[in-house]
């Protein structure tokens, strides 16, 4: 445990070994996208680089090949394995079959996926874990045996999963608005987080929207810009000296002004659209969670009453010394050890989500910062960009018009 909490590595950043050799490390990346098969069996894989100088990892450095449903299993087996922590989001699949081989989606998805394993790794419970440890060192066959070996919902498709997961998501939704009455637990600290988890869902996905819609804007202004370049420079050889050369020059520079807009517009997604759908995809996660200790607390209180049942009917076959008291004090035994465990497990899911929700909050103030300082810093360069670029325009276009 010392050693975890020594571990140094951040969504955003990891150590360098050698300024850390000292020191307890694990540096994941995932790179080198490379599309492999045809036709509906197409996919992507990944070389996924590990580095670290701890004892249970083989070697310092390992190299394997990874693909999306690698990256599923684990997200999968840790969802199942740490009931109260907040597990990473995966990045989404295109719906779109045209768009799931693109350039652009394939480097969205590449930085979630690295972001993804990299929140894993840094993170106190999980990175120490078996499966952790099988996904960044077996070779590709141990791979596919260890997703094969799996059965019951562990074996669920991945668009089942996602399934799963929605309807997680409805149930808690639901229980946040009224709509279900379940038996649950009076805490009214924690109806607070769940009330504040709902809303932020709702503020982060129409704050996604509008970047969305941003990023959208950007890309077509660009668009009417080369338009616009292509048909005022045919509009300026036309035209004699003076006024040709100055459409010349307006081309030339809406031409420049396009491609920094999409240039910008690439950069808005990458670095805020997709930043902000992150997110939006971490609260599910967290709702998917808060179902989950709703579960155990159903199926904690159902234990209680079977309990309470069971001690009366046991006080009534003592009273009748009945020859069933050493199969009803055995049953109830047994119960009662059940219920403990039931109580101990539900008891480290409120821990563990207590620590996860600050932790989850931290994050958030560090990467909404980082975020929306690099959207405001990117519109400031372009309009920056625009500004000047038009205004070295003005003496020319002012001298024509003034002939």
């Amino acid at each position: 445990m010392e050693q975890q909490q020594q571990l140094q590595r951040s969504s955003s950043g990891s150590p360098s070994p050698r300024s850390q050799s000292s020191q307890p490390y694990l540096s994941v990346s995932v790179t080198e996208p490379v599309k492999l098969g045809n036709g509906v069996q197409a996919y992507i894989s990944y070389r996924v680089i590990t580095k670290t100088n701890l004892p249970e990892y083989q070697g310092h450095e390992k190299i394997v090949i990874r693909r999306y449903s690698d990256f599923v299993w684990l997200r999968d087996r840790l969802f199942h394995k740490f009931k109260g922590v907040f597990i990473p989001p995966l990045p989404e699949k295109s719906a779109v079959e045209k768009f799931r081989f693109s350039a652009e989606f394939i480097e969205m998805r590449r930085q979630g996926l690295d972001i993804f394993v990299n929140r894993i790794a840094s993170h106190q419970e999980l990175q120490s874990t078996e499966d952790l440890r099988n996904f960044l060192q077996a070779d590709e066959e141990t791979m596919e045996r260890l997703r094969s070996q799996e059965t019951g919902i562990f074996k669920t498709k991945p668009a089942d999963l996602m399934q799963f997961f929605k309807d997680a998501q409805s149930k808690v939704s639901d229980i946040v608005l009224g709509k279900e009455k379940p038996v649950e637990e009076s805490n009214l600290e924690y109806e607070k987080l769940k009330h504040y988890i709902f809303e932020l869902e709702n503020h982060l996905a129409e704050v996604q929207n509008h970047a969305y819609r941003l990023v959208k804007r950007h890309r077509e202004l660009g668009q009417s810009l080369s338009d616009f370049s292509k048909a005022v420079k045919l509009l300026g050889a036309c035209e004699g000296d003076a006024l040709g050369k100055a459409f010349s020059e307006l081309g030339t520079k809406s031409e420049a002004l396009s491609v920094k807009l999409q240039k910008e517009a690439h950069l808005l997604l990458m670095n805020f659209e997709e930043p902000l759908k992150d997110y939006v995809r971490a609260v599910q996660s967290i709702k998917a969670t808060i179902a989950e200790r709703a579960n155990v607390f159903r199926h904690q209180c159902e234990l209680a009453e079977t309990m309470k049942l069971k001690e009366i009917n046991l006080d009534k076959l003592m009273l009748t010394r009945s020859y069933k008291m050493g199969e009803a004090e055995h049953e109830y035994k047994e119960l009662k050890a059940e219920n403990e465990e039931a109580t101990r497990g539900f008891e480290t899911i409120v821990r563990l989500m207590n620590e996860e929700i600050v932790r989850f909050q931290e994050q958030k103030t560090l990467d909404m910062g980082i975020a929306f300082h690099e959207f405001a810093k990117g519109q400031a360069r372009l309009a920056n960009s625009i500004a000047d670029a038009w205004r070295s325009l003005l003496p020319k276009l002012e001298a024509c018009s003034t002939q």
